[in-house]
């Protein structure tokens, strides 16, 4: 029997096999509601056979989008505009999951394919934070430091979105730590040069991701599971790493998190990655192993045998594909195949059944 395909259980949640679709930014809402495009590309990836299929980064509050196009989460409106796209994706056999976030210091920046810039006041630009003002890199603007008043409303903000989430319909929540926004902005020494209790001493640079945890978990149903993504190591010298990241893991799955989902990278626009075929893979084996907590690989995972062996050989309990999943919309259909796996297809597709 594939491991691949065989089902996966947290907490009330059983997830029909161990193919995820990653959050991915489609940069298509309108004041943060979603439009027929995401229903079509959500539901797409859960009529293709995913066990999971996690929404794009979704900003708790208007400032902490990336760009004007992301998807919100602030207002009760937005959780009634989600709810047909969650019983979609759940009417075909996939389990429904949102990740939220706050953009920080990347917030502000026109869609990929506009450049992805700066966005001046002008162009509907708005003002950034982070914790401390450094720019991300050269062109960005400066941004204004966190306040105490801030800090309590990002945390507030995070908690609202949860309960939406849930009042949506999803089953999983995700909580975005990665990629250069707000809580990986805290993380990083990078970009944290504080010198109260939210930075300097690693204690201090968790902190804020901490109660955001800890804010949520209160909120969010005891019996849906709470993922956490994170950058696992910044790949620059001084930066955050590998190391770090299995001690804020420790605290996270003390605060109830159930799964990490381990990336890499983003604080900085001139880091050197190497990647390559899996290469984020052991940064996932490594939390797994020291912290006891489920994981899951993400990054250039693109084969099906490549997949099966990552979760044959329990070097991470799922995968998580992005850009392979742009593709091929119905990659597990295609997987199961390989692997020699009978899985069901979608009734209106059984006749293409090879």
């Amino acid at each position: 029997m594939s491991a691949l395909f065989s089902p996966f259980r947290l907490r009330s949640q059983t997830f029909r096999n161990r193919i995820f679709v990653s959050p991915m930014c489609q940069y298509s809402s309108v004041d943060g509601f979603p439009t027929a495009w995401h229903l079509v590309h959500l539901g797409s990836r859960a009529a293709g056979g995913a066990g999971l299929v996690i929404m794009e980064a979704t900003a708790v509050s208007p400032e902490g989008r990336i760009s004007p196009g992301d998807q919100g989460l602030w207002s009760d409106d937005h959780t009634q505009a989600l709810k047909p796209i969650v019983q979609f994706i759940q009417s075909q056999g996939a389990a429904a999951g949102i990740q939220i976030a706050h953009a920080g210091r990347k917030a502000s920046t026109d869609a990929p394919w506009r450049g992805g810039g700066p966005l001046t006041p002008a162009q509907g630009g708005w003002t950034v934070m982070a914790p401390s003002p450094v720019p991300f890199a050269a062109g960005f603007p400066r941004p204004e430091a966190c306040g105490d008043e801030d800090l309590r409303r990002v945390v507030a903000d995070f908690a609202r979105a949860a309960r939406r989430a849930d009042e949506a319909g999803f089953d999983v929540l995700e909580l975005h730590l990665a990629h250069g926004y707000l809580l990986h902005e805290f993380l990083s020494p990078l970009s944290n040069r504080r010198d109260d209790r939210y930075g300097g001493s690693l204690e201090n640079r968790m902190r804020l991701p901490l109660e955001v945890t800890e804010a949520v978990r209160a909120v969010w149903p005891d019996a849906k599971p709470l993922f956490a993504r994170l950058s696992a190591t910044d790949w620059v010298e001084g930066g955050w790493d590998i190391e770090q990241s299995v001690a804020l893991a420790r605290q996270l799955k003390a605060r109830g998190v159930d799964l990490i989902d381990c990336s890499s990278g983003g604080i900085v626009a001139d880091a050197k990655i190497p990647a390559g075929p899996g290469y984020q893979t052991p940064f996932a084996t490594r939390v797994r192993n020291d912290v006891g907590i489920s994981v899951g690989a993400v990054g250039l995972i693109t084969d099906p045998l490549q997949a099966e062996q990552i979760v044959r050989t329990h070097l991470a309990d799922c995968v998580l594909l992005g850009r392979e999943f742009l593709r091929d919309p119905y990659w597990p259909l295609h997987a199961a195949r390989a692997l020699h796996s009978d899985i069901p297809w979608p009734a209106q597709y059984d006749r293409a059944r090879p």
